[in-house]
């Protein structure tokens, strides 16, 4: 048998974070009772004129500035015909053959680029809902504003697509022009999927797999779909250019339709719409609006930081999170310290990515820097600090609400010393267990000097100093 390589290219679907729809001003709010966000303009009722809301194009343009594409000053929108039930008008007002950004890429952590053929606006369908074999459609998400994101075929395996997708919903994400939350749809992806032989440079015949709203079945449905066309191809059968659905339930891709190409759609001008032009000018400002991209804030923080690359992630990974972080790492000397609250103490409370991207604590960037400042005066130990931060998030207040003036002021080095010579020589049972190799005896002493100085004591610097004295 012969060894095949996957090839795909994405065409990701990012909802803008606009507050009104792309032609009209009905609410993009998620949810609400089916068809309560809509207008004649949004269902498409004829004698309608649609108008271009400008923050959509605004936020096009921070996407591709963010995703490095080229910016073009001429655009236009077209209608792209097709006759559908979750489009009442029969077309979709999109872009074809001037879209805003092109040529454009997203690096992997490889190296590799991902180049990005273009991203262009459009509006989004309506919604149709399958029930006891009937179908109902709800319109609320008709006309909401869309940028839709187009690889070039550059991807070679699905770790390499869910990178790309990641890293691309934690900049859309970063930059502010889309919440990304792939469970309410607004970041689906149609995954382009075929397979050649590894020594031919030929691509294959392609499928599309539609609206992938989740990393695991996106995962699930290339592996189905690449297996199916390499048994398709070893039979001597040929693979059918067409769009499938991916079925939860069985973990199969299942055909759809014939795969259009751009002709099928007949695109024609939008007569309704006058052309985009984007001054440079323009588009420079927008430029200056970004802030710093994940990738450059987590390289600054492995190497300003000595943060390492797993926790610098984590950090990066949510806005809200990586705001806060910045906020305390600016005023102590040891950033590396706030990193670790955050991910262990503060990320205990937040159990849900949701949680983690509101970041809703009771807990204050100038309280944490206190409380830091705190263990780098050498006032209070870790875990001290910790059972502070701990009440903190519970109650909210300053580190000094909870923490007695008679706890502060630590233990220094010579009398720590003596204090575990102390414990070591009244503790000779331990002493002997822990020679033995029962390493759980230490925490016996490490207790006897914590109780000795009152909690006061680091107790990481203790048991360094007992296993020199224990030897």
């Amino acid at each position: 048998m012969k060894e095949y390589e996957l090839v795909s290219g994405l065409e990701t679907h990012v909802e803008l974070s606009t507050k009104t729809k792309i032609f009209c001003s009905c609410s993009t709010e998620f949810g609400g009772e089916p068809n309560t966000h809509c207008c004649p303009i949004c269902i498409g009722l004829p004698g309608t004129m649609p108008r271009l809301n400008k923050q959509v194009v605004n936020y096009a343009i921070k996407a591709g500035l963010a995703t490095n594409c080229t910016i073009n000053n001429i655009a236009k929108m077209d209608r792209k015909n097709y006759c559908y039930p979750d489009l009442s008008k029969a077309y979709q007002v999109s872009q074809y053959d001037k879209p805003l950004c092109s040529n454009g890429y997203i690096q992997l952590d490889s190296g590799k680029k991902i180049r990005i053929l273009r991203i262009h606006i459009e509006e989004d369908a309506g919604k149709l809902v399958h029930e006891r074999g009937d179908t109902f459609v709800d319109y609320n998400r008709g006309g909401v504003p869309l940028i839709e994101i187009v690889t070039e075929p550059d991807i070679r395996s699905i770790d390499e697509a869910i990178e790309y997708v990641e890293k691309l919903q934690l900049i859309m994400k970063s930059i502010g022009v889309s919440d990304c939350k792939m469970q309410e749809g607004s970041l689906r992806c149609d995954v382009n999927v075929s397979v050649k032989p590894k020594d031919v440079d030929t691509l294959g015949t392609r499928t599309e797999i539609k609206n992938m709203n989740s990393f695991t079945f996106m995962r699930q449905a290339m592996e189905y779909e690449f297996d199916r066309q390499v048994d398709l191809i070893e039979s001597g059968e040929e693979v059918i250019q067409e769009t499938r659905r991916f079925n939860t339930g069985t973990g199969e891709t299942e055909g759809m339709r014939s795969k259009e190409d751009a002709h099928d759609y007949r695109y024609f001008r939008e007569p309704d719409l006058v052309t985009i032009h984007t001054t440079d000018e323009e588009i420079e400002e927008i430029r200056a609006t970004l802030p710093e991209l994940p990738d450059s804030k987590k390289a600054r923080y492995i190497a300003d930081f000595g943060i390492n690359e797993t926790d610098a992630k984590i950090l990066v990974k949510y806005r809200k999170v990586s705001e806060f972080f910045d906020a305390v790492a600016e005023k102590v000397n040891k950033p590396k310290t706030v990193s670790n609250f955050i991910i262990s103490t503060i990320y205990r409370t937040l159990s849900t990515d949701d949680e983690r991207e509101k970041f809703d604590i009771k807990v204050s960037s100038e309280s944490m820097t206190e409380l830091v400042k705190l263990i780098e005066d050498g006032k209070i130990n870790n875990n001290l600090a910790k059972d502070t931060l701990e009440k903190m998030l519970q109650n909210g207040g300053k580190p000094t609400d909870y923490i007695d003036e008679s706890q502060m002021g630590g233990v220094d080095e010579g009398e720590l010393r003596a204090i575990c010579e102390k414990v070591v020589l009244a503790n000779p049972k331990a002493v002997e267990d822990i020679k033995g190799g029962k390493g759980a005896a230490i925490g016996a002493l490490i207790g006897g000097v914590m109780k000795e100085t009152k909690g006061k004591a680091d107790a990481k610097a203790a048991q360094k100093i007992i296993r020199e004295i224990i030897g």
